[in-house]
């Protein structure tokens, strides 16, 4: 009984270390969670701390960026209310400049269409007479300028008219030969034979006048565009030899070229 009663208490001594071993190894295991724990704990406030101050950063650029876009959309509806007021502007303009043009389309088409007086000779009695012993009335200059008006406009009948006119009363003018021409020109898409007519008419009276190697030349062009090729190179040989520091002369020289001499 007595040697069984050393072995209980030395049993019960090793259980009491054995406890107090566990015990120690279960504080140190809770110490290291814990620190682990809060270790864990201060990554994660760092991490929310950046997160934090990264969300306000990107706020405060949203909001500089939305003031911007507000002073953008002003500026924009701004200059918006600027053009539109020019375009305002510029339609009333384009308005008065078409009105205008109307107007003063309108006064020459009333000025053609009106039929020029008769011209007595001058000193007739109740016919005024200007200083240069013609009759008054529009000038040869305005005449003229009106016809040709007419002409590049493409009134070619009332063109013609006021060209026949003007021979007519101002048949010695410096112009005279230009006018003549003109009334060729007004026939060259509507009547070949009576552009040819005129043309002759040009050359045979005005021989000196810069208008005769063009009408000869357009009687060259004339003559070929009906197939006769030897009676264009005739006219072209004539434009050479009687005019050869004319422009038409360079031309007539390549159309001889190309017809073969």
């Amino acid at each position: 009984m007595r040697s069984r009663l050393p072995v209980a208490v030395s049993v019960v001594m090793l259980a009491g270390c054995a406890l107090k071993g566990d015990v120690r190894r279960v504080e140190l295991e809770v110490a290291a969670l814990k620190e682990q724990v809060g270790g864990a704990e201060a990554a994660r406030k760092v991490q929310t701390d950046s997160l934090l101050e990264l969300v306000a950063a990107v706020q405060k650029a949203l909001a500089a960026q939305q003031a911007y876009l507000v002073q953008v959309r002003g500026d924009i509806r701004t200059d918006q209310l600027s053009v539109q007021q020019q375009l305002v502007t510029v339609q009333e303009l384009l308005g008065q400049s078409q009105q205008r043009l109307t107007e003063l389309r309108g006064r020459l088409e009333q000025q053609a269409r009106q039929p020029v007086p008769p011209v007595e000779p001058a000193g007739a009695p109740g016919v005024p007479v200007g200083p240069s012993g013609n009759p008054a009335g529009p000038g040869p200059d305005q005449m003229y300028d009106v016809s040709l008006q007419q002409y590049r406009r493409g009134s070619l009948s009332t063109a013609r008219v006021g060209f026949r006119e003007f021979l007519r009363v101002y048949p010695t003018n410096e112009r005279a030969p230009d006018a003549l021409f003109y009334i060729g020109e007004t026939f060259a898409t509507e009547n070949a034979d009576s552009a040819a007519a005129v043309y002759q008419e040009v050359v045979k009276t005005y021989p000196n006048s810069s208008r005769a190697p063009s009408a000869l030349y357009k009687l060259g062009l004339l003559t070929e565009s009906r197939g006769n090729k030897s009676g264009a190179r005739s006219y072209y040989q004539r434009v050479v030899a009687a005019y050869p520091r004319s422009d038409e002369a360079n031309l007539a020289r390549d159309k001889l070229q190309r017809l073969g001499r």
